[in-house]
């Protein structure tokens, strides 16, 4: 199996390690790749202060650190540059201008942030447990449905917005869904969302390829499992089966945060894709005219 890592934070977000010492980690397990992919800045778009973000003056310090980076490990490790970009409904998203004109070498596309039906307040779905349990009471009502719907209405606006070549944990709405605390994986509505979303990212791609644009790729991420918030990667291996179906590609990441979590639970996912149906993972391998260059290597 070969490894490689395309979802890794660094100190520059919140992340444990700079990124010299998440190359040295990455080239001494015997990875081919890693890529940077920091939070992308949010304060001067929206107004949000958070810790976990890139500071907006900070961009073309971490762009300069990582390109730094690649001449360090020239021949040896393949290094690559990207933001993970959250999408906020009316606010921003990966296929904002700004955006796209930075000279990135992939752009990952998530959603960590809903809008409360009640009054648009913004709630992060991945919070601590006590803050979502919070989230759930005051802002959703303990109302499950009406937080995933929320959470998969914006995922599949972002998916339909375009501008990903890596669609970041695609059901991350379940990390605080332990012993189906708010909604039941089974249940034939959220079943329905899984069917929605991946017959977007299946349109996204042929959109994509269509267009000469970016052709999103969904990940299997291990971030979850490495935390010990869930049992196994984001999407579930029913959601892994649905995009088997429609013949979307997918790659592993570690949404590492620090040098010890690269390569975390790779079998898991592996074991997952498998039972899905997949015989190969795809490995980035940089860009080309534009385009996401992918290399399919056998799982």
């Amino acid at each position: 199996m070969i490894y490689s890592c395309m979802h890794t934070h660094t100190t520059f977000c919140d992340g444990e390690a700079d990124a010299h010492t998440m190359c040295a980690a990455a080239w001494s397990r015997g990875f081919t790749s890693i890529g940077f992919s920091s939070h992308a800045p949010v304060t001067k778009k929206t107004g949000l202060k958070t810790g976990w973000h890139l500071p907006d003056e900070r961009l073309e310090e971490y762009i300069a650190a990582i390109r730094r980076e690649q001449k360090l490990w020239e021949g040896k490790l393949e290094v690559y540059l990207g933001l993970e970009v959250d999408f906020i409904r009316g606010l921003c998203g990966p296929a904002d201008r700004d955006i796209q004109d930075l000279p990135l070498d992939y752009i990952i596309g998530a959603v960590h942030y809903v809008a409360s039906p009640k009054n648009g307040e913004l709630f992060t779905v991945d919070s601590p447990p006590e803050e979502f349990e919070h989230g759930l009471e005051d802002l959703f009502d303990r109302d499950g449905r009406a937080l995933y719907d929320a959470y998969y209405d914006a995922y599949g606006a972002m998916i339909s917005a375009g501008g990903c070549d890596i669609l970041a944990h695609l059901d991350l709405i379940k990390k605080n869904n332990r012993g189906f605390a708010f909604f039941s994986p089974d249940a034939p509505e959220y079943l329905n969302r899984l069917e929605r979303i991946a017959d977007l990212a299946a349109e996204a791609r042929t959109a994509g390829a269509q267009a000469g644009g970016r052709i999103p790729v969904v990940e299997v991420n291990t971030g979850g499992i490495i935390r010990g918030r869930t049992a196994e990667p984001y999407p579930s291996p029913a959601m892994q089966g649905r995009l088997y179906r429609r013949h979307v590609p997918l790659t592993i990441n570690a949404d590492a945060h620090g040098p010890d979590q690269l390569g975390g639970a790779y079998e898991i996912a592996r074991e997952t894709m498998i039972s899905a149906g997949y015989g190969g993972m795809l490995i980035f391998k940089g860009r080309k005219d534009g385009r996401a260059l992918w290399r399919e290597e056998a799982l």
